[in-house]
């Protein structure tokens, strides 16, 4: 089990199968979810208009899983994230989002 979220850095944990799971935005996490998604300013107007796709946040979460499980596959991510139901990953993808349009702070 690896350490739990820093919000510091902008981390948030999830539940995923019984297991935390922390969600990291990094550089790398996102320029991965960009290549994926397209835009990231776009992704998070779709977002504010309540037209973020089930996919599109199950492939943000996918790279921006900070210590992934080998276990863990994109597709039990995505089942998983189903399972949780919109209620279940909102505040999750509300801090993400937030990250990615404010940056992180600088004890990061």
């Amino acid at each position: 089990m690896s350490d739990p979220a820093n919000m510091l850095r902008g981390e948030v944990s999830l539940l995923i199968e019984g297991e935390r799971i922390v969600l990291r935005p990094t550089f790398s996490a996102l320029v991965a979810a960009e290549e994926e998604l397209g835009s990231l300013f776009d992704l998070v107007e779709r977002a504010s208009r309540g037209q973020l796709k089930l996919g599109e946040i199950a492939v943000l979460f996918w790279h921006c899983i900070r210590d992934r499980p080998n276990h863990l596959t994109r597709d039990k991510l995505g089942t998983a994230i189903a399972a949780l139901g919109l209620t279940g990953v909102t505040p999750s993808l509300k801090i993400l989002l937030k990250q990615i349009l404010q940056g992180q702070s600088p004890e990061s």
